[in-house]
């Protein structure tokens, strides 16, 4: 079942949207503004209206594309701007459709379709670069600054996690969960001991995992 995320920040049209696409057998998650966006589940679609508090449909869609988790996730923009210039700037910054307010929710559960067939082509991201630090699934393989570093398995697949949810807080449980597995026997002081020894082998780029007192870990700044 494709998980529907929706940010509107109108109540009604939010509802009326997530009723549809419920009934369309999807399941559909709704957001008042980018600010209550959690890409801890990475959806197969946003729909992302223009006009929101805070951050606009734009800035959150830059900071979507920006990141490599986020950045091949199909979104179709929500807007009441009907001009050519709106409609090809969202299309330039990345969109992969939008639809003109008011909008029939046959014709949007039509377009969330197409969009799902698309995306299905996509290849998954198997590089990640950020802040200096280039991290190669297929290779195995980190480079710091042009310079490979030799991480054993469990650090590999620690740094792989953080980097893949960039600007994301992530729980020592979460990341317990996800590194060693549900069945791992082991205290979550285990994380705190294989970040240190991470930041060690990343030198000053290590700065890049931070520590969120009380919480966890993220790796760099905002989404």
């Amino acid at each position: 079942m494709s998980l529907i995320y929706c940010v509107e920040d109108d109540e009604s049209i939010r509802e009326l949207i997530l009723y549809a696409l419920k009934n369309a057998g999807f399941e559909a998650q709704g957001f008042e503004s980018g600010k209550e966006l959690d890409f801890s589940t990475i959806p197969d679609i946003l729909l992302l209206d223009i006009m929101l508090p805070g951050d606009d449909g734009y800035e959150i869609l830059s900071k979507v594309r920006k990141n490599p988790r986020t950045s091949d996730m199909p979104v179709i923009m929500l807007t009441s701007k009907t001009s050519e210039f709106d409609k090809v700037r969202a299309l330039d910054m990345g969109a992969d459709d939008y639809m003109d307010k008011p909008f029939g929710v046959m014709e949007l559960i039509s377009r969330i379709r197409a969009v799902l067939r698309r995306s299905g082509q996509r290849k998954p991201l198997d590089q990640i670069c950020l802040h200096g630090i280039c991290l190669d699934s297929k290779k195995h393989r980190v480079m710091v600054d042009d310079k490979e570093i030799i991480l054993t398995p469990k650090e590999f697949d620690l740094l792989q996690y953080l980097m893949e949810n960039q600007g994301i807080v992530l729980s020592r449980d979460k990341i317990m969960n996800q590194v060693w597995g549900f069945d791992f026997e082991g205290e979550t002081r285990t994380v705190d001991v294989h970040i240190r020894t991470l930041r060690m082998k990343l030198g000053d780029n290590g700065e890049s995992v931070q520590t969120v007192r009380g919480i966890g870990y993220r790796f760099g700044g905002d989404f």
